[in-house]
C-alpha cells in the first residue's frame, strides 16, 4: 500500500463508525500524536497498512498531545467495538486513565513509541531503545565536536518520558568531558518551529557556541534553519534523533552531522501483529510488556542505505 499524507488526513477526518456496524467488529483503532510530524505520520500509516494486510478495517486519528482529545478518541474506539487499540500515548501519567478505560471495556491496548508510568494495563509497550540511541548519538557527536566546546541542547516534550531519557543519555556521555560546556538548554516540544524560534533567541543572547545536540530531528531542523539565516551553520555541528526523511536530506546536504534512527516502521508493524495474535489467541505473543527496539545511526557514510521513511538497510 502506498503511504500518502492524503490517506492519513482522510482517515483522521473520518467520522466515527456507528456502534454495531458489520465491519466494526474487525476494527483496529490507531491513535497517534500528530501526523504533521513525519515520524508520527509513518507510525500511523505503517500500523494502518499492516492491519489492513491482516484483514482488519483500520482508522488513524491524532490527539496532538491533548489528553482530553485522547480520552475522546478512546471513547470512540470503545463505542465502535474496536478489536484492539494501537496508541501512542499523549502523556506518561495523563494517559493512564484512557488506557484503563479501554482495558475495562475489554479492548486490548498496545502502546507504541512512548510509555505510560504504569505496568499491567497495556498488553505491550513497544518503544525505541532511547537510552541506547541517545548514548550512541552522543558518542558520535563528541567524536565530531571534540572534547572542548560550548554547546546547546534542545529538549523534547517534558510530558513524554522519551525526552528525559534521551537528555539523560546525552548527559551520561558528555559529562565525561569537562571541556564540553552547555551554554543553553531549551524545551522545544519536538517541534520544528519552536526549534527555529528558540535558536533565534539563543543566537541573539549567546552566539558563542559551536555545537547543537537535539532530542529529535524536527527541533534540530528548526535550529539549522535559524543558524543558516544567521550565517553560522558552517561553524556549528548539529546532531539529531529520529531518522526522518528531512533529516536524511540535511545529512546529504552537509547541514546535519548525523541522526539516530528510531525503528518506528518496525515496531508499529510489530504492535499490530501482536494485537492480531492476542485477538485470535487471548494471550500475548510476547511475554514482556515493555519491549525495546534498538536504534541505528545515520551518517554521511551510510545515508545512501536509507531506503524508505525510517528504514535503514544494513
Amino acid at each position: 500500500m502506498k503511504i500518502t499524507k492524503r490517506t492519513l488526513l482522510a482517515a483522521a477526518a473520518a467520522l466515527p463508525l456507528m456502534a454495531g456496524s458489520g465491519w466494526a467488529e474487525g476494527l483496529m483503532s490507531i491513535i497517534v500524536t500528530d501526523p504533521a510530524n513525519p515520524y508520527w505520520f509513518t507510525e500511523g500509516e505503517v500500523a494502518k497498512a499492516t492491519a489492513e494486510e491482516l484483514g482488519y478495517e483500520a482508522n488513524v486519528s491524532a490527539h496532538k498531545g491533548d489528553t482530553n482529545v485522547e480520552s475522546n478518541l478512546i471513547d470512540a474506539a470503545i463505542t465502535n467495538k474496536s478489536a484492539a487499540i494501537i496508541l501512542d500515548p499523549a502523556n506518561a501519567d495523563g494517559s493512564i486513565g484512557a488506557v484503563k478505560k479501554a482495558v475495562d471495556a475489554g479492548i486490548p491496548v498496545f502502546l507504541v513509541n512512548a510509555e505510560i508510568n504504569e505496568s499491567g494495563l497495556a498488553i505491550g509497550q513497544l518503544v525505541s531503545n532511547n537510552a541506547q540511541g541517545a548514548a550512541m548519538g552522543a558518542v558520535q557527536w563528541v567524536e565530531l565536536v571534540g572534547d572542548e566546546a560550548k554547546y546547546v541542547e534542545f529538549f523534547g516534550n517534558p510530558a513524554d518520558n522519551n525526552a528525559a531519557t534521551r537528555s539523560n543519555g546525552y548527559e551520561t556521555v558528555i559529562s565525561q568531558y569537562p571541556g564540553l560546556e552547555k551554554v543553553a538548554e531549551e524545551v522545544a516540544n519536538w517541534d520544528r518551529t519552536q526549534g527555529y524560534n528558540k535558536m533565534q533567541s539563543i543566537i541573539q543572547a549567546n552566539p558563542d557556541f559551536t555545537a547543537v545536540i537535539s532530542g529529535n530531528d524536527e527541533m534540530a531542523l528548526g535550529a539549522i534553519a535559524a543558524l543558516k539565516e544567521a550565517g553560522m551553520l558552517d561553524k556549528v555541528t548539529v546532531g539529531g534523533f529520529d531518522g526522518s526523511p528531512d533529516a536524511v536530506e540535511a545529512i546529504k546536504a552537509g547541514e546535519m552531522a548525523y541522526s539516530v534512527l528510531q525503528p518506528v516502521a518496525v515496531f508499529s508493524a510489530e504492535a499490530v501483529k501482536q494485537a492480531d495474535y492476542y485477538i485470535k489467541n487471548g494471550t500475548p505473543m510476547v511475554a514482556e510488556e515493555k519491549q525495546l527496539f534498538d536504534c541505528l545511526l545515520i551518517t554521511p557514510d551510510n545515508v545512501d542505505k536509507y531506503t524508505g521513511p525510517f528504514v535503514l538497510s544494513e
